[in-house]
């Protein structure tokens, strides 16, 4: 069975993750001091700070792609969310990330050092992704490069619709990133659950991953699989 209107990861996953980043970009760019301190979808976690928590994602992805696995895959974009399942915010991350966001000492500069990374964590992405049968080693498991693309996508939407809570004017994320999203949640949802969601993809990312919570309609909608909810921290 095929979730419903989502289907299979798009071919060019590259360009998609180069959207992804960029409309994060087109948020942050031109920022007041003040906005950087809005608080987000992320508890503790104003705009700088999840800034910082993505750019060190871009990082991880150029370590990544710089280091290329040679054994066989143990994980795809799906099941590799499943060694995250929702918790209470990590504080010590998020003390971390206050602190880094804090040492710029102009948001600017902040949003330079995330354009540079993420530009040339996309430009690691298209050469992983040309390669054929690439793989690549993060947080302790094997994935094939384009799974691995795929997280990327995912988390960057999902702290993008984080960002753009309090800020007006922001731009929505990349309507593919958002299928993307939406694909891995099928998968952690299970096909048992697929044609019960009535919800557009944008409500169903943040009520899926917890950042919107389930009203009586959506629990009579659910039933029992309200109580898997939500699939991510």
């Amino acid at each position: 069975m095929k979730a419903p209107e989502r289907g299979a990861l798009p071919l060019g996953l590259a360009a998609t993750l180069g959207r992804t980043y960029g409309r994060l970009t087109e948020t942050v760019q031109g920022l007041s001091d003040a906005d950087f301190y809005r608080e987000t979808r992320c508890p503790g976690m104003p705009v700088g700070p999840l800034l910082v928590h993505l750019l060190y994602d871009a990082e991880r992805a150029l370590v990544a792609f710089a280091s290329p696995a040679v054994v066989e895959p143990d994980r795809d974009f799906v099941t590799y969310w499943r060694d995250f399942p929702p918790r209470p915010e990590d504080q010590g991350d998020t003390s971390f990330v206050r602190h880094v966001a804090g040492s710029y000492r102009k948001p600017g500069l902040l949003v330079q050092h995330w354009r540079e990374l993420s530009e040339a964590a996309v430009r690691a992405a298209a050469l992983g992704l040309a390669t054929k049968g690439h793989r690549i080693e993060t947080q302790g498991h094997v994935l094939r490069s384009v799974d691995f693309v795929a997280t990327l996508v995912l988390e960057a939407t999902v702290h993008h619709l984080d960002m753009i809570v309090g800020l007006r004017d922001a731009p929505e994320p990349d309507p593919e990133a958002l299928q993307v999203t939406a694909r891995t949640l099928d998968g952690l949802f299970g096909p048992e659950a697929w044609d019960v969601i009535g919800w557009d993809t944008t409500t169903y990312v943040l009520k899926a991953t917890g950042r919107l919570p389930l009203d009586e309609d959506d629990l009579d909608m659910l039933g029992p699989h309200a109580s898997r909810l939500p699939l991510l921290g």
